[in-house]
């Protein structure tokens, strides 16, 4: 098995090895992931640490030997907190611009390091414990499919990005987050944090969003935004009307 790891800022993940096929997810800096399957300019990845499989390019594939990939998991995750951090590559001098929620592998004094490269890092913000106060700093972030960014992000990864900040992993799709956590009974007895997922029309679920109370919900639809929320689903004050059917409502423990 062969590994890797991801050396630059974001990294498109694609559904199929093409440049004309949809972006799925993004792999952001220090994630790191098994190769399953090689062609000649693209490589099949599934990533450590939600098992979410697609095809990156092979020009930014970074190799990772098998010892640091299994060290890298036994780590605690140092993440970027800010919408950009600036770091310095020390080879060059050069800056990187990384997004909220990348890994400093090996951090330590300031510093991480990717294969023998090293990174200088300003001083990190202090964690913020207060995971709505995490979701808030994404308002107005536009909604992009595959997504994880303030840059663009689309609902699922919004979700998983936020909880993933407070040391919560959850998959990357809201038809596998779903899965997650323990039911909430009642509508009126949501919490701050509550995921709320919606279907479509076949039962599908194709949409999640953080709960802020039992009547108000960030979420990303266009951009992130906060809507109101009852049985029937989410309401648009935009567009004066219910936009989103509601489905179940999930506590993560």
């Amino acid at each position: 098995m062969e590994y890797g790891i991801s050396k630059i800022a974001i990294i498109p993940v694609r559904a199929e090895g093409s440049e004309r096929s949809e972006m799925v997810s993004q792999l952001l800096f220090g994630e790191t992931y098994a190769v399953t399957e090689q062609q000649d300019k693209w490589v099949k990845i599934i990533t450590a640490f939600d098992d979410y499989e697609g095809w990156i390019s092979r020009v930014q594939f970074t190799a990772l030997n098998a010892e640091d990939f299994k060290k890298l998991q036994q780590e605690k995750p140092v993440l970027t907190k800010q919408p950009i951090t600036a770091v310095t590559k020390q080879k060059d001098g050069s800056t990187l611009y990384l997004p909220a929620g990348c890994t400093l592998s090996d951090f330590d004094n300031g510093k991480c390091s990717i294969n023998g490269d090293l990174f200088t890092i300003p001083e990190l913000s202090e964690t913020n414990d207060d995971l709505i106060a995490t979701a808030k700093s994404y308002l107005n972030s536009p909604y992009l499919w595959g997504g994880r960014t303030h840059f663009g992000i689309d609902c699922s990864g919004f979700v998983q990005t936020v909880y993933q900040q407070h040391g919560i992993n959850l998959k990357r799709d809201a038809s596998q987050q779903v899965e997650q956590g323990t039911v909430v009974d009642f509508l009126q007895g949501a919490k701050a944090g509550d995921l709320a997922f919606f279907d479509n029309d076949e039962g599908r679920i194709v949409h999640v969003g953080i709960m802020l109370n039992n009547e108000q919900i960030i979420h990303a639809s266009g951009r992130v935004k906060i809507d109101t929320i009852d049985n029937q689903g989410i309401y648009s004050h935009e567009l004066l009307k219910h936009t989103h059917k509601l489905r179940i409502i999930k506590r993560i423990n």
